[in-house]
């Protein structure tokens, strides 16, 4: 019943929407959170096409364990930080100290120096879970590179005791295989990119009822599954581009649900059709 600028404003908020993997990924990273120390901790490594909600399951899970302050001094449970594009280890921990709110001097720091400042603040702040985003990056550096920062990885485990999440594109894991130590630590998650199916159905419908419409969107059925799917080319992050796009329609236009209508006024083009336009802008 809110007034249309304010529905719209809503439509384009962030917002969660469970499905069976991305639970059962909440509930792997639970379990690993609970589990105590000890000299070989479990890792995750949580793998998925880009845009398949992989950084929307950590956002959710670090909401689900917010820092706790005490006097004095902030508790952390979840520590999640974005890897650097170039594996260096200096960059890396530079990375981590910002992630921990730490200053960092204005000076090139010694690694010796940050190393021991990061295990110093990650042990003060209580932190239980390292989550690495983007750890495909790793590729980015040459062979003594990607060493030098896998051997890093493995310290940090051994050193802290606490599991580490990677999270990235399918480049994440073959970095880690090459390493088989690692990879004998890091057990895969996979999240597939969607198909017609009844999760599907029951994803979509999740999706018609968390929109502010004033008309129910007929949007749950195989056919339309598979209209959505193929256009948004079955990542989840396209599907709620497209579904918040025909949302925003269906208030503009007037017809209060997403259908086939609302879904050609949404002004959404797919990855394919995007570089095919910038293509086309280029020649």
């Amino acid at each position: 019943m809110l007034p249309d600028p304010e529905r719209i404003q809503y439509v384009r908020a962030d917002r969660w929407i469970g499905y069976t993997r991305a639970t059962q990924a909440l509930a792997r990273l639970e379990e690993l959170l609970s589990t105590p120390g000890k000299q070989r901790m479990p890792n995750l490594l949580l793998i998925g096409a880009t845009n398949n909600g992989k950084s929307m399951i950590i956002e959710k899970f670090r909401r689900d364990h917010p820092p706790i302050s005490h006097p004095g001094r902030e508790e952390i449970p979840v520590l999640a930080m974005q890897m650097p594009s170039e594996p260096a280890p200096i960059r890396f921990y530079v990375a981590l100290l910002t992630a921990l709110g730490a200053p960092i001097r204005q000076r090139t720091p010694r690694l010796a120096e940050v190393e021991q400042l990061a295990l110093r603040l990650l042990r003060a702040c209580g932190v239980r879970m390292l989550v690495i985003d983007e750890l495909h990056n790793v590729l980015g550096g040459r062979g003594d590179a990607r060493r030098e920062f896998l051997n890093l990885l493995r310290f940090l485990g051994n050193e802290l005791r606490i599991p580490l999440v990677g999270v990235g594109t399918r480049d994440a894991y073959l970095a880690i295989r090459s390493d088989p130590q690692l990879e004998n630590r890091f057990a895969p998650f996979t999240l597939p990119t969607w198909e017609p199916s009844e999760q599907a159905c029951a994803l979509l419908a999740s999706f018609a009822t968390s929109f502010p419409l004033r008309r129910p969107s007929a949007i749950a059925t195989e056919e339309m599954a598979t209209y959505l799917l193929t256009r948004s080319e079955g990542t989840i992050g396209e599907l709620t581009a497209l579904l918040t796009d025909g949302a925003i329609a269906a208030i503009e236009s007037g017809e209060e649900a997403i259908n086939q209508r609302t879904l050609l006024l949404a002004p959404y083009a797919g990855p394919t059709e995007r570089r095919r336009m910038f293509e086309r802008e280029l020649a």
